[in-house]
């Protein structure tokens, strides 16, 4: 039997709203499963598709962590690019340049795993190799988007 709600049991609520909900979830030691939106974490997270559990980010965040952050007005699940001090530098596994600043206080969780469509649980790793690759990104994002998706 499904246990997910159906399209009639679904509420929609303001970003900010569920996501001070998912902080206070949070800060109670719970952890939070949430299927992110968009294309931004490919190929290592399929938005509308995988779902990922957060967690409280540790005192200290190190780059190649996947942490949920608000950005200005927008909220944004994407990678720690680089760190200096408390400024992070994010951008995600599917983006080809864009990259966005926060503090670490920005930081309201990190991803502790990935639960793929097949039903297979993945602990993210830091993707260095992904990173020291992105000049090519464009070409396997692009075959990946085309083959894949």
């Amino acid at each position: 039997m499904d246990e997910r709600p159906s399209a009639v049991d679904m509420k929609v609520m303001e970003p900010e709203t569920y996501f001070a909900m998912v902080k206070e979830l949070l800060s109670e030691g719970k952890d939070v499963e949430m299927t992110p939106k968009g294309n931004s974490m490919l190929p290592f997270i399929k938005g509308g598709r995988d779902s990922v559990v957060l967690t409280m980010p540790p005192k200290d965040l190190e780059v190649g962590d996947i942490v949920l952050a608000k950005v200005g007005s927008r909220f944004v699940m994407h990678r720690v690019f680089a760190i200096e001090g408390e400024k992070l530098t994010l951008m995600g596994d599917g983006n080809i340049r864009g990259k966005e600043h926060c503090a670490s206080d920005d930081v309201i969780a990190i991803v502790s795993e990935i639960h793929k469509e097949n039903g297979k649980k993945v602990i993210p790793g830091k993707a260095v190799f992904w990173r020291w690759i992105r000049p090519l990104r464009i070409f396997i994002l692009a075959i990946y988007k085309r083959v894949i998706l």
